[in-house]
């Protein structure tokens, strides 16, 4: 099969994913995207079809996207494309940057479900075959995570897993409604409907496609198996510093394009009312020029006052799609009462915060009492998201 070059391919700088048209197309396209992989791509290829040869019935194809590896990674592929039709590749000479590879993979793919994993033997071939079990239960999508029973990292430094860590708290701490929802969104090897994307326009930075398809895309059933990441047998890691920032830059680009419509935009605009409402009652309560009350005392009235606006406003508004076929009062009054259990949490967090910047850093009252409000917001919305509503929902 003749390598397919990029500026063949009819899809100019688009980013979208075509629906499936009236040609035939198969159950599976697996995309693999490359760069100075020679040593090792024509092992993974063998080794991931020949598990994907025991799955019945199964019609796949794997695609492999090479950004015009210096040690010319394509020309391996296509070698083995001449004996295995499943293999196809497509050699990029204009455009770098993995996530885009594999957005480039899944444009000329024929697949009605899309996969994505590294080429360097890091992600065991054997999982995939667990992947297309979930994903033929009827998953939308179905993620290979080391953070589940089963799973974990090989021979991996503490100053390496401290890394990995602090990522995945970076991204719940600016796009928690994303990130919240699977255990590993740092998994580069997954599979997804194409149905989910199709038609919806991508945007992705770096390396982290996991989470451009978790927030740009639409997709309700997630399952998670386990695996073991491997280390590299040959060849060198790509992630560098930039890799890093940029993954920060990924974050706030979805964080923007969610904003107008996302739950958490307007969890965070009813939660300015609350602030509202918290920063006057404490004024009102604490200052000396006032009432003169106790700070913490003051704080916890405020912030119940705080809590009980926010949680109508959240549940007429925020999550009324999940809260609207739950309206009995005898089931808002659970809501409330959950609402009210996980915000206290938040709320003796906020009071632990703002009495240490108050008493210990002499801090003005009002902005360290923002501050506090500020730290706990992302707690707030994932929990309540994940343990009241949603859940009130499915049952």
């Amino acid at each position: 099969m003749p390598t397919i070059i990029a500026s063949q391919i009819a899809v100019a700088q688009s980013l979208m994913i075509e629906p499936l048209d009236g040609a035939a197309h198969i159950d599976l396209s697996v995309v693999l995207p490359t760069f100075n992989e020679a040593v090792s791509i024509v092992s993974v290829l063998e080794q991931l079809m020949a598990h994907l040869d025991t799955v019945p019935g199964l019609t796949y194809e794997t695609i492999v996207v090479d950004d015009d590896s210096p040690d010319r990674t394509w020309e391996k592929a296509e070698r083995l494309a001449e004996t295995r039709p499943q293999v196809r590749v497509l050699r990029r000479q204009k455009e770098r940057g993995l996530s885009t590879a594999v957005i480039r993979g899944w444009q000329v793919a024929r697949g009605r479900i899309l996969g994505v994993m590294d080429a360097d033997l890091q992600h065991p071939p054997e999982v995939t075959a667990q992947l297309w079990q979930e994903m033929s239960r009827g998953a939308e999508l179905a993620i290979a995570s080391r953070h589940i029973e089963g799973g974990g990292v090989s021979d991996w430094t503490l100053a390496r897993r401290i890394i990995s860590r602090c990522a995945q708290m970076i991204g719940l701490a600016i796009l928690p409604e994303v990130t919240a929802r699977v255990s590993d969104p740092m998994s580069g090897y997954f599979m997804i409907s194409r149905n989910c994307i199709a038609g919806r326009e991508l945007n992705p930075l770096g390396y982290k496609i996991l989470i451009e398809v978790l927030g740009r895309g639409k997709v309700d059933w997630i399952s998670e198996v386990p695996y073991t990441f491997r280390e590299r047998a040959e060849g060198s890691s790509k992630v560098t510093n930039k890799i890093y920032l940029q993954y920060v830059q990924h974050l706030l680009r979805i964080r923007m394009y969610l904003l107008k419509s996302s739950a958490f935009f307007r969890f965070c605009v009813v939660g300015m009312t609350g602030v509202a409402i918290d920063m006057s009652l404490l004024c009102l309560l604490s200052d000396p020029k006032m009432l003169g009350w106790g700070l913490t005392r003051s704080k916890i009235i405020a912030a119940e006052a705080a809590l009980i606006n926010n949680f109508i406003w959240n549940d007429l508004w925020t999550f009324s799609k999940l809260a609207r076929h739950q309206n009995h009062i005898g089931q808002r009054l659970k809501r409330f009462l959950k609402f009210n259990a996980i915000c206290g949490v938040g709320l003796i967090l906020n009071v632990l915060i703002l009495n240490v910047e108050f008493n210990a850093f002499h801090m003005n009252r009002y902005v360290a009492n923002l501050v506090a409000i500020v730290i706990v917001t992302a707690w707030n919305y994932t929990t309540n998201w994940k343990l009241n509503w949603r859940v009130t929902a499915r049952k």
